[in-house]
């Protein structure tokens, strides 16, 4: 009997697919595959971060085919991109190149960290990226959180943001970190027009 890939977009719902209404969630304790970076996200150092996490994620996933089968590996669709922003100086004006970032990709359970030690050794013998030897594997847990997703371009994301902030003040929650919020990509920039992008905004809340 052939076993079911683990689709993250079926399987995992709750998690990856909100609706354009901000709701609360609980996010468990995941594995992430994690560079930190500071500057532009419209810049090329950004565009390297997210080659050298996919190149990895895909390395990891494809691993059982360069003759590794990790101990609980099940075949699963490589999951979103996601990053964490915050800004560096706190200023009136929004300016792009005073952002700190840890972008990332989620990985299943079975990853440790001699998997990802394997996955650089096998990509790394067709691509080479500096950033490999940064890229670090962490278990993060949000735990409760309210999320919605946005539709459109990133720069209207604070339309969608007010949504989230009014929310909360609805049912007795604030912010538990002002400085950080989640973004998980389900579209791709490069093929998707601006007004179509499609991306889950979230933040960690606490009870007011």
């Amino acid at each position: 009997m052939t076993a079911v890939k683990h689709e993250w977009r079926k399987h995992e719902k709750d998690l990856y697919c909100p609706k354009q209404q901000a709701v609360q969630v609980t996010v468990p304790s995941m594995k992430f595959l994690v560079l930190d970076g500071v500057g532009n996200p419209n810049h090329a150092a950004f565009a390297d971060d997210i080659e050298a996490l996919y190149s990895l994620s895909y390395g990891i996933k494809m691993l059982p085919k360069k003759g590794m089968m990790p101990d609980g590996y099940f075949d699963y669709t490589v999951y979103p991109l996601e990053a964490l922003w915050k800004q560096i100086e706190h200023t009136e004006q929004f300016d792009k190149n005073n952002l700190q970032y840890r972008v990332m990709i989620r990985q299943p359970d079975f990853v440790t960290s001699e998997v990802l030690e394997a996955a650089i050794v096998n990509v790394s013998k067709k691509k080479s990226l500096p950033r490999f030897k940064d890229v670090c594997l962490e278990s993060i847990e949000d735990g409760d959180c309210v999320q919605i997703l946005h539709v459109g371009s990133y720069d209207d994301e604070p339309e969608s943001f007010m949504k989230v902030d009014d929310f909360c003040a609805a049912h007795n929650l604030q912010r538990a970190n002002n400085e950080w919020h989640r973004e998980i990509y389900l579209s791709d920039a490069r093929k998707v027009e601006p007004a179509k992008l499609k991306t889950v905004l979230r933040v960690q809340v606490k009870r007011g």
